[in-house]
C-alpha cells in the first residue's frame, strides 16, 4: 500500500474510534445524563463500556502508528524548535 494511502487509512480509523470514544464517554459520564434529562432512558451500560474501552485502546494503537508514520517529521521539526533551522551554506 501507497504511504499516502495508509497514512490517511491511519488517520480516519483514528478520528474514528477517537469519535467513538468521546460519545461512549459522554454516556458513560452519569453527572451529564443527570443534567440533561437522559437518566431515565434504559441505555446498555455494559455494552457502552466495552465500545468505549476497546475503542480507547485501538484508537491509542492508531495514534503509535500515527506517530511512527511521521517521526521524521516529528524529529525535524523538533531540532527546527530547539536549534533553529538548518542552513547549508
Amino acid at each position: 500500500m501507497d504511504r499516502n494511502k495508509l497514512l490517511y487509512a491511519t488517520n480516519v480509523l483514528m478520528g474514528l474510534f477517537f469519535i467513538t470514544s468521546f460519545v461512549t464517554g459522554l454516556l458513560k459520564f452519569t453527572l451529564l445524563l443527570r443534567l440533561s434529562g437522559l437518566n431515565q432512558l434504559l441505555l446498555p451500560s455494559a455494552l457502552i463500556s466495552d465500545i468505549h474501552d476497546w475503542s480507547g485502546i485501538l484508537m491509542g494503537l492508531f495514534v503509535c502508528l500515527h506517530l511512527y508514520m511521521n517521526r521524521r517529521w516529528i524529529i525535524t521539526m523538533t531540532r527546527n524548535i530547539v536549534h533553529g533551522p538548518r542552513t547549508d551554506a
